[in-house]
């Protein structure tokens, strides 16, 4: 058979039948098998997930060609999906076992450094992120056609190992659902496709908590700026003196010493009274004998 022409239809069940031996032959060799399964015919039912595949959608490049991959990702074809920094490798059944691979650019620190500013405070926490709970001002930022987080078509490169003259054939086109479908599952995949660290978008939040600081004792100070910020005063330049109390045992321990030396006083008193008591005694018999 020629190189350009159609090779013979192979019924689904009998593909998938035939991948899966060819799928456990390699997870015997070692390779951790990821398919990817689908339930119903919605591919992707999360934010992150439907984000992409909207993304992906939204360009007349590939228009023509994702039909089909919807298609193959639905019954099941895609038989092995990992995503990794700025690639993605998978293996999708056809009339052959084939081998895709998708090189994503990861994301400039320039734009990474913009949707982290246009983010800051406005994100609630690392579950709010990664569930999609986001308000409609963050997820326009994040979903950004040309400034957001998801690849642009110039930043992207399929290859395929069946000999469908396309760049993106039905194989590919599947692995791009595929993609969609596993960040139902794993929305932090996105961002290490695009080689950033998720956490910075909560790390870029403005408030107090992130101007507490961690002062020896484990004591724990509140930022001059953040009181300034909270509270509506403006404080001084110059350092403030600490003011520290005394505590309990100091001043008990300065009771027992007042208490002490007013008793040393005093036995000293009696004890001069005393002494002068003898002395006048005996200056008088001294006298009576004299005389």
């Amino acid at each position: 058979m020629s190189w350009y022409g159609w090779r013979p239809y192979v019924p689904v069940a009998a593909r998938r039948a035939r991948a899966l031996k060819k799928m456990e032959k390699l997870r015997a060799k070692g390779l951790h098998v990821r398919p990817v399964e689908i339930e119903g015919r919605k591919i992707a039912r999360t934010f992150w997930g439907a984000a992409w595949c909207d993304h992906i959608e939204s360009f007349s490049d590939y228009e023509n060609r994702l039909p089909r991959g919807r298609t193959y990702v639905r019954n099941g074809s895609v038989c092995h999906l990992d995503i990794a920094k700025g690639e993605v490798s998978a293996m999708v059944s056809g009339s052959e076992l084939y081998t895709v691979n998708v090189s994503i650019k990861t994301l400039a620190r320039k734009k990474w450094k913009d949707v982290k500013d246009r983010c800051a405070g406005r994100i609630g926490s690392l579950i709010e992120l990664l569930q999609g709970s986001l308000s409609k001002n963050v997820m326009t930022v994040v979903t950004d056609r040309n400034k957001g987080l998801f690849p642009l078509p110039g930043e992207i490169r399929l290859t395929c190992t069946c000999p469908d003259w396309a760049v993106m054939c039905k194989h590919v086109a599947a692995v791009l659902y595929g993609v969609g479908a596993r960040l139902d599952e794993q929305p932090e995949a996105l961002f290490l496709l695009r080689g950033v660290d998720h956490e910075e978008l909560i790390g870029a939040e403005v408030g107090v908590a992130t101007a507490v600081a961690h002062v020896g004792g484990g004591r724990r100070r509140i930022a001059d700026e953040a009181l300034a910020d909270v509270f509506g005063i403006e404080m001084s330049d110059e350092a403030m003196p600490a003011v520290t109390k005394p505590s309990r045992r100091r001043k008990k321990t300065a009771s027992k010493k007042a208490a002490g030396g007013a008793a040393e006083r005093t036995l000293k008193r009696k004890a001069g009274t005393r002494k002068s008591a003898v002395i006048v005694k005996k200056t008088s018999a001294s006298r009576r004998r004299l005389a």
